[in-house]
């Protein structure tokens, strides 16, 4: 089969360098792009030098028509208005879109699922193999132990890191209260300031720490009478984002229309 052309969207960024590394050395890939803000001073730079590697006369630009056209998809670790616009164009042409972007509002979840009418577009608030299992283990114990467990997700990342709590966390988030069978919007508390009083029963509760150059770390911690359950999951590169994206590419490509998680890519939807 020929390889899987792909664009990187903001690919003079710290995960779309890593990106551009990643499709350079698997196999079954090839960079059909490199996409950056219009206004970024990294525009016309050769996306390979600014990833680490041999120049791949491949140049930073800020046009994405014109590369949606010769590829077979694009992937995505941006910021929201990006996001929104690039499923627009996936959907227009019929692409894979791989979205690994955070701090999605409401009204862009809506924009990406009606994308996904006519793109292919997996979606997840992160890619690593390995925190979609811990996703899948979170979804399991919290079906498994009952209300006397209480639900805690920790979460550290680098100080640059704009949202909080991360994708990562509300994943995680998400996974305990389906398994739990509530409504977790109704459920999760995402901060904790003066005098709160006890912890509300079945609240879902988040903690968020940032500093130094803390890839990503995660714990889901299930608080019970005189024990505690901890599922941790520790990023060490960026790199394995990088990686399960490509993962989830290659998978797309033979899927029809429509929005999908890692748990699809990974066949956990049932575990």
């Amino acid at each position: 089969m020929a390889q899987m052309r792909l664009v990187v969207a903001g690919a003079g960024g710290r995960m779309g360098r890593t990106l551009v590394k990643a499709i350079a050395e698997a196999k079954g890939f090839a960079l059909a792009g490199a996409l950056e803000d219009a206004r970024s001073p990294l525009i016309g730079w050769d996306a390979g030098t600014l990833a680490g590697l041999s120049e791949n006369h491949i140049k930073l630009t800020g046009d994405v028509g014109p590369l949606m056209e010769q590829a077979d998809g694009i992937i995505d670790f941006t910021i929201p208005v990006a996001t929104s616009s690039f499923a627009a164009l996936a959907a227009k042409a019929g692409k894979v879109h791989i979205i690994g972007t955070t701090g999605l509002t409401a009204d862009d979840e809506t924009h990406i699922k009606d994308a996904a009418e006519t793109a292919i577009i997996v979606k997840s608030g992160n890619m690593s193999l390995g925190v979609n299992l811990l996703a899948a283990l979170t979804r399991r114990v919290a079906k498994t132990l009952d209300s006397s467990f209480d639900i805690e997700v920790l979460e550290m990342h680098h100080s640059q890191k704009v949202d909080a709590p991360s994708g990562t966390a509300l994943l995680l988030g998400r996974a305990a209260a389906e398994g739990r069978g509530i409504d977790f919007d109704k459920c999760s508390v995402a901060t904790r300031e003066g005098h709160t009083g006890a912890r509300r029963a079945g609240d879902i509760g988040f903690a968020t720490l940032r500093g130094g150059s803390v890839v990503g770390e995660h714990s889901v911690i299930f608080a019970g009478p005189a024990e505690r359950i901890e599922l941790v999951h520790k990023a060490e590169d960026r790199m394995i984002f990088a990686r399960g994206a490509l993962h989830a590419a290659l998978w797309a490509r033979h899927q029809k229309p429509g929005l999908y998680s890692m748990m699809d890519v990974l066949g956990l939807t049932d575990f």
